[in-house]
C-alpha cells in the first residue's frame, strides 16, 4: 500500500515538471512572437492550451486521490499542498503566456509594442526564461536556497515594468494610445509571470523547511549569526588557550 502511495506522490512530482515545461514553451513562443513579429510562433503558443489543461485536470485529480484516499500527514501532506498551489500557478503563467502570444498576433504583422522599447522587452523575456529554468530545476531538486536566489530575479523584472509605466505616465508618449496599451499589459503579464515563479519558489521553501519565506530567511540570518559568534568564541578559546599553555619565565 505504502509502495502505491509513494508512486502517487512521485507521479504527481512529475506531472508538475512537466506541466512547467509545457509553460516555459508557451512562453518561449510567445515572446518569440512578440520580438520577432512570427505568427507561427502565437499559434504555436496558444495551440497547447489543451495540453496544458489536460496536464492541470490530471495534477487535479491526483490532489484529490491523495488527499481524499491516502491521508497523507507531515512532509507529504505539505507535499500535496503545495503541489496543489503550483499547479495553480503554473495554470496563471500558462494563461498570462498566451496573453502575450494574442496581443503579438492581433497586431501582426506589425510589432506590438514600439521599436524603441523591443530591448526592454528582449531583456524580460530574457530573465523570465531564466526564472523558468531554475523554477524547473527546484521541481527537480527542491532546495530553498535556491528557491531564494529567484526573488532578486523578480526585483530585476519589477525594475523593467516601474520603468515601462514611468515612460508611460511621466514622460512624451511620442506614440499612439494603443501603443500604450499594449506596452502597459504586456509589460504587466511579464511581472506577473516572474511574480508566479517566485510563488512557486515559496512553495518549495516550505516543503523543504515547513517555513515560509520571510521565516527561513530569518532564520538563515540567526544561523549565520550564531555561527559567526561561534567562530569568535573559538578564536577567543585558542588564543588564550595558547597564552595559558606557555610557560611563565625562570
Amino acid at each position: 500500500m505504502r509502495i502505491a502511495y509513494r508512486e502517487h506522490l512521485d507521479n504527481f512530482a512529475h506531472d508538475l515538471i512537466v506541466m512547467c515545461d509545457t509553460v516555459r514553451s508557451i512562453m518561449h513562443n510567445a515572446s518569440e512572437a512578440l520580438l520577432t513579429v512570427s505568427l507561427e510562433s502565437a499559434e504555436d503558443s496558444l495551440s497547447s492550451a489543451d495540453a496544458l489543461e489536460e496536464i492541470r485536470q490530471r495534477c487535479e485529480d491526483r490532489a484529490v486521490q491523495l488527499l481524499a484516499l491516502e491521508g497523507p500527514v507531515a512532509r507529504d501532506l505539505r507535499q500535496v499542498v503545495s503541489s496543489i498551489y503550483i499547479v495553480e500557478d503554473f495554470d496563471r503563467m500558462g494563461a498570462l503566456a498566451m496573453h502575450i502570444a494574442k496581443a503579438a498576433r492581433r497586431r501582426h504583422p506589425e510589432h506590438a509594442v514600439p521599436d524603441q522599447l523591443l530591448g526592454y522587452f528582449k531583456e524580460m523575456a530574457r530573465l523570465v526564461d531564466e526564472m523558468g529554468e531554475k523554477t524547473r530545476d527546484i521541481l527537480v531538486d527542491p532546495n530553498a536556497d535556491v528557491a531564494l536566489v529567484l526573488n532578486e530575479d523578480d526585483d530585476a523584472i519589477d525594475d523593467l515594468n516601474e520603468y515601462m509605466l514611468t515612460m508611460l505616465t511621466m514622460r512624451e508618449w511620442t506614440h499612439t494610445t494603443r501603443a500604450a496599451v499594449d506596452v502597459a499589459l504586456l509589460s504587466r503579464y511579464y511581472e506577473r509571470y516572474a511574480d508566479h515563479c517566485v510563488n512557486v519558489a515559496a512553495r518549495i521553501v516550505y516543503l523543504t523547511t515547513g517555513l515560509s519565506t520571510d521565516e527561513y530567511r530569518e532564520k538563515k540570518e540567526r544561523d549565520r549569526a550564531d555561527a559567526d559568534m561561534a567562530a569568535r568564541f573559538a578564536e577567543l578559546e585558542r588564543q588564550f588557550s595558547h597564552r595559558g599553555n606557555q610557560r611563565p619565565p625562570l
